[in-house]
Order: C-alpha cells, then sequence, then structure tokens
C-alpha cells in the first residue's frame, strides 16, 4: 500500500500521521500513527496578531506565475491558433495534414523548400489543380489534439498564397468527428502575380464541438503555393488578431499576479544550445519567426509528443504585452551559454559567449529603449512605441557548477555597467539542498547577488516542514526567488501525480513561511503552470485545460488566494509567543494593506479536526465590525477539481461579526482560511 507521511510540528517535536492513499481520506491523527498526542489544552489557544508591529515590507512582485511552453502551454495552449503545422516546417512537413480525394498525378501535392532565399520559414505546399471542381481533392488539418470550436464565435482562416496568374477558390469547413459541416466558408484567390500575398476569410461556427477539424478543397485549375494557413477564433484576448486564448489569460489575470516569469523553465536552455530558446527569433512578422522542435517533444519516453514544436506565434513580443495586459511585472530569463546539464551539458567557451550577454543587452532596450535606438524601434514597429518598463531578468536556468558561475559573472558585469538598476535572477540549481546547492549559494552570496532562485520539487510532508525555512537565513544582502515549487502526490515526474487537496493544503503551509519572511523571500511562483488534458508531458499543474475548457485546480485556488490577499507589510501573529509554523497542526502568517486599511490573517489547519482559537488583535481599535472569511476545504484529501466539477474545491466566502479585540474563529479540518479586517 503506498502511503504519504505528514509531518506536523509541536512545540517540542514532529507528529507523524500516515494517510493511505488507497483508502478513503481519513482523518490525520496521533493515534493513527501510534504516537502518543501532546495533552489536550484546558482552554482554546489565543493566537496573537500585533498589527501595529510591522516587520517586513511585501513585494508587489510577491506572487506571480510562471510560464513555460510546455504541456501544449503556447501552441494548442494559450496562443489561440487552430491549426497544427500551419507553415510546413515540423520534422516530417506534412505532420497534422491529410490530403482529401484523389490527386490526378503523382506530386499535385508537394513540400518545396526555399532555405537559400528564406531560412526562417524555408517550406510551402504547392498544389497543382488540373479543372478541379469542388470537393475532388483538398486537405484536412487535425488541429492540436482536434479543434475546439464554439458556436457563434467568428473563426478568421487566412493564407499566405503565391499564384502567379489565374483565379482559383478556396473552399473551407469546419466538421465534427461524424463529418457534419459546422461552419464553412469560400475564398476566392487572385493572381498574386511573382510575389506572395495574404487572403483572408471570416465565417461563424454553427455548432459547439470539443473534437473537430479543418478542411479545405481546392477548386480551379493551374499552380498554387500555399503557406502560414491559419484559422483562430475571433473570441481571443482583447480581441486581438491572432491573439491568445481568453478563458485562459482569465484565469491569470483573476489572479492579479505580481509578475510573469517567461519562457521557463527548461525551454531556456534547450538540450543542445542550436535548440535554445533566441528572443530575436521570436519577434517581428509571424511568417518570419524560426520554428524549432519542442524540447518537451522527446524529453519523456513515457510521454511522447512528436508533434509538439516551437512556432513563437507567441514571442517575446507578445509576453511583454500580456504582463503589461494583467498589471504584471516581466521577468525574462535567458540563455546563460549552458544547454540543459541533464542532456548535453554543452557549453560556449568564456572567450565566445559575447554574442549570449549581447542577446541580453539588446532585450533590455527592446524592452526599455526609446523608439529612436536599434531594438527600441524593433518595438515601436510592432505597434509598441512605449517601453514596457523591464526592471529584472534571469540569466540560467536551473544551471549549477563552477561553470555557471564563470559565465554568471561576465553577464552580471556587463549588464550592471550598462544598466545598474535592472535585477539579476540567480539560480541556486535544481534542489533546495545538498552540495550543489550549497555551493551555488555561497558563490552568489559572496557575489551580492540580486535574487537567488530557489525550486522545490518535493512531496507535501516536506512543504509541512520547511514552513520555517527561511526563519533563520540572513535578513540583509541577496533576496530569495522561490522560483518553482509544486507538492507531489506521488514523486517527481510520476504520471500519477495529482493536483489534489492535500498537495494544495501543504503549499497553503509552506507559504505562510514565505510571506512571514518577506524581507528575505521577494517573489515565488507555482510551476508549471498549464497542462493540456490530451497533451500534457508533466504534472502536477496549476490550470489544466483541453480544447474549449479551463479550470483552476486546489493549488491555483491557493495561489489565488495569496496573491489578492497580498497586503503591503507583514505583522507577527504567534501562539505562546512563537510563530505558527506546526503547532497543533496549524501554520499562520498575518499582514496588513495600507492601500486598503485592511488586516490579513492566513491560516491552515493540516489536521483533521475542527479547532477553534481565540484571536487576539493587539494595536486594532476596538469595534472593528465585520470580518471577510474566505474558506479553502476538503474533507478528502486526495479529491480534486475536473473538468466536469471544476470547483469542487473553491473558495467559499461567509462574514464574521467581530466585537471587541477578540476574535473565536473556528477553522474547518484540512482547511486553509483568509480572514480580512478593516482596521483603525
Amino acid at each position: 500500500m503506498k502511503t504519504n507521511k505528514l509531518i506536523f510540528g509541536t512545540l517540542i517535536a514532529f507528529l507523524l500521521f500516515k494517510v493511505a492513499r488507497t483508502q478513503p481520506a481519513a482523518p490525520l491523527s496521533a493515534r493513527s500513527s501510534g504516537v502518543t498526542p501532546a495533552p489536550a489544552r484546558a482552554a482554546s489557544p489565543v493566537i496573537t496578531v500585533r498589527a501595529d508591529r510591522p516587520t517586513a515590507d511585501i513585494q508587489p512582485t510577491m506572487w506571480g506565475v510562471f510560464f513555460e511552453d510546455i504541456n501544449m502551454g503556447a501552441d494548442g495552449g494559450i496562443y489561440a491558433e487552430l491549426v497544427k503545422n500551419r507553415s510546413f516546417e515540423f520534422s516530417k512537413p506534412m505532420m497534422g495534414w491529410t490530403v482529401l480525394g484523389k490527386p490526378a498525378t503523382e506530386g499535385d501535392f508537394l513540400v518545396v523548400n526555399r532555405r537559400q532565399e528564406n531560412t526562417a520559414n524555408p517550406r510551402f505546399l504547392r498544389v497543382t489543380l488540373h479543372n478541379n471542381a469542388t470537393g475532388s481533392i483538398g486537405l484536412s488539418n487535425e488541429g492540436f489534439r482536434s479543434m475546439g470550436i464554439k458556436e457563434g464565435v467568428q473563426y478568421d482562416f487566412s493564407v499566405q498564397v503565391h499564384q502567379p496568374s489565374g483565379n482559383n477558390t478556396l473552399h473551407i469547413e469546419l466538421v465534427n468527428p461524424k463529418g457534419e459541416i459546422i461552419g464553412k466558408a469560400s475564398l476566392p484567390v487572385a493572381a498574386t502575380g511573382d510575389g506572395w500575398k495574404k487572403q483572408a476569410v471570416s465565417f461563424t461556427a454553427t455548432a459547439t464541438e470539443l473534437k473537430a477539424k479543418m478542411n479545405i478543397w481546392f477548386e480551379g485549375d493551374g499552380v498554387m503555393d500555399l503557406d502560414m494557413i491559419s484559422l483562430f477564433p475571433g473570441d481571443t484576448w482583447k480581441k486581438r488578431p491572432g491573439g491568445m486564448r481568453a478563458d485562459m489569460i482569465q484565469l491569470l489575470a483573476d489572479m492579479k499576479p505580481g509578475f510573469i516569469r517567461f519562457p521557463g523553465g527548461c525551454i531556456v536552455e534547450g538540450p543542445e544550445l542550436f535548440q535554445r530558446y533566441q528572443w530575436k527569433k521570436t519577434i517581428g512578422p509571424i511568417e518570419e519567426r524560426q520554428l524549432i522542435v519542442n524540447r518537451w517533444n522527446f524529453e519523456f519516453a513515457h510521454r511522447p509528443a512528436p508533434d509538439y514544436f516551437q512556432t513563437f506565434g507567441l514571442g517575446f513580443f507578445e509576453y511583454f504585452q500580456l504582463a503589461e495586459d494583467i498589471g504584471a511585472e516581466p521577468l525574462p530569463i535567458l540563455n546563460c551559454g549552458m544547454a540543459c546539464q541533464f542532456n548535453s551539458g554543452e557549453v560556449v567557451p568564456l572567450e565566445d559567449l559575447e554574442p549570449y550577454v549581447q542577446d541580453a543587452l539588446d532585450l533590455v532596450e527592446f524592452a526599455n529603449g526609446a523608439p529612436d535606438t536599434k531594438w527600441g524601434k524593433v518595438r515601436a514597429d510592432m505597434g509598441h512605441p512605449d517601453p514596457f518598463h523591464l526592471k529584472m531578468m534571469g540569466i540560467g536556468n536551473e544551471n549549477w557548477g563552477p561553470q555557471y558561475i564563470a559565465r554568471l559573472k561576465i553577464f552580471t558585469k556587463a549588464i550592471k555597467d550598462k544598466y545598474p538598476d535592472i535585477k539579476l535572477v540567480n539560480s541556486s540549481g535544481t534542489d533546495p539542498n545538498g552540495a550543489r546547492f550549497d555551493y551555488l549559494n555561497g558563490q552568489l552570496r559572496q557575489m551580492n547577488a540580486d535574487i537567488i532562485d530557489e525550486h522545490y520539487y518535493r512531496k507535501p510532508e516536506w512543504f509541512f516542514e520547511n514552513a520555517r525555512r527561511y526563519d533563520n537565513y540572513p535578513r540583509n544582502g541577496s533576496k530569495i526567488f522561490g522560483g518553482e515549487y509544486a507538492a507531489q502526490s506521488d514523486h517527481t515526474v510520476s504520471v500519477d501525480n495529482m493536483n489534489c487537496w492535500i498537495t494544495a493544503l501543504s503549499e497553503a503551509a509552506f507559504m505562510t513561511g514565505l510571506e512571514r519572511n518577506a524581507d528575505v523571500v521577494s517573489m515565488a511562483s507555482y510551476a508549471p503552470l498549464f497542462a493540456h488534458a490530451d497533451g500534457w508531458q508533466w504534472t502536477p499543474d496549476l490550470i489544466w485545460v483541453n480544447n474549449l475548457q479551463s479550470y483552476g485546480t486546489p493549488d491555483y485556488y491557493v495561489q489565488k488566494l495569496y496573491s489578492l490577499n497580498k497586503g503591503t507589510r507583514v505583522v507577527p501573529i504567534t501562539l505562546n509567543n512563537e510563530v505558527l509554523a506546526g503547532q497543533d497542526s496549524l501554520y499562520a502568517a498575518a499582514c496588513i494593506d495600507e492601500t486598503t486599511h485592511d488586516l490579513i490573517i492566513k491560516l491552515v489547519n493540516a489536521s483533521g479536526k475542527e479547532q477553534t482559537n481565540t484571536v487576539a488583535l493587539e494595536g486594532v481599535k476596538k469595534g472593528v465590525g465585520q470580518g471577510q472569511l474566505t474558506v479553502l476545504q476538503s474533507d478528502d484529501l486526495y479529491s480534486v477539481n475536473s473538468f466536469s466539477q471544476p470547483r469542487h474545491i473553491a473558495p467559499k466566502e461567509s462574514t464574521i461579526a467581530i466585537k471587541g479585540n477578540k476574535i473565536s474563529l473556528s477553522v474547518a479540518p484540512y482547511s486553509f482560511s483568509v480572514l480580512r479586517i478593516r482596521y483603525k
């Protein structure tokens, strides 16, 4: 029988609790573990909040989101393009496409490579027609695990055409799995002469379908060349043509994150350097952005994704624009001249590092430079003359060893010399402890690193145990970025990991320690962010989607409640003059919001019993009236949200009456509560 062990602190020792994964969730009790429980308290314990004694400022960037193109996060995800392999650049040029009907002669459909003319987008499809009638030959595109189509929504079809002479017609159909047409349009294509011309038509879908596909039928005679065959829904985020999927972005906007980290993640490094993420190849006209294979295409033998590529229709400009849209600070992460050390471990010699460093300098200019600068002009020409106000960037992702430190020093000097106000995020490796971590932590602190990026993919008990991780960290010097964390219900890289209530609850407990130590921890983000139900490589993930729906996991609601209740300054919350980090299975943090004049208390009850506590408010004028209580709770530690029950575990709000400066607060078993009180 598989078991998960949850270790909760008491004032004198940790009690070990066990929950059988194969059994219905039962209360976690000392009795079930065979450990003698601590004596019961004669009266309800008093939790003291000193609202008039702030201890640390909370940064606006405290709670953010981490985006990486994993689990079909970009293509097939937030990038709303519905056509897979639209420019025939996949390693198998016709992947995603099927020829319909029977061409008149061999070679009527040819993939042509013009690499010497166009290295970024060399391939196109040449179609030869022989007085074809409608419905005789055509193409079908399967989309990204099919196409999600919504009744009443406008769909915008476009294609780049080169047709020296003649007039032909494309007939576009959306069809359901039964072959029934649920949307159609015809697109007359006039001669383009020697050049390429974009042709487009829009139409409205007549039905909703999760697993649709698109057919294109050809009518006419002669030769026509096709490239960038595209289909977008009209209801993209902010109605931008060729934009992002609105429901997925709305889930991010609802969190009001302090920052967006992008593009990752291991995507930054690439398994080899030639496959690394290069931001300059992700900007400019869409048809000039050079596709590469996605590293998650082949990373996991148990979850192969041979059709996973990066088209970069969602590139650095769009990332910056998204951050601006939802009021988040951009946090780009750049390659430091090292490929993934789990794959090739390839490095650029130090004497050849200059182009990589220049990319970092140029990115600052692209984001912040005036329109009369080289890269500021590129941004302005893309439609954004105002700067994006970039304030920080990361150098390297999960890199380690002396080879990383040597390259980081070169980057740091160059960037600080030109842009001294830019804060740099530096890697502490893959794990939150061990020799690798100790070496990097020591080296980075000697360098006076601005921000050290720590990652934690561990089981729930680790998160409970480490609620006091930062209590004894240095209060001055380098700050901490909890750059990637997610509790693993099974083990890291396991396909059995779930976004269940125990993972979310343990993260909520751990995050009380992050908030309590806001003078040490300035940023934090769960990872990964998105996962497609039919195309994921890694689990657990914060938000799950299919081609039509998206929902937040219990972990999502924990992150959202922290972000929406961030506050501006930490205040002490104690039990018997000790921070609450496991006593009686309770974990707590408190802060004030000087903008709204609210006192905010976050409280996790990790036990299987309801607990009633007296909360004494010091420094708060009597008669504060009502408090707003928001609770996440489930009696089943392995319950999850789903497409059929997207809010099975979701916040529930109520008001509580408050008389004087003491509150009798009952917290449900296995719950995370947030109490907001207007203070005077």
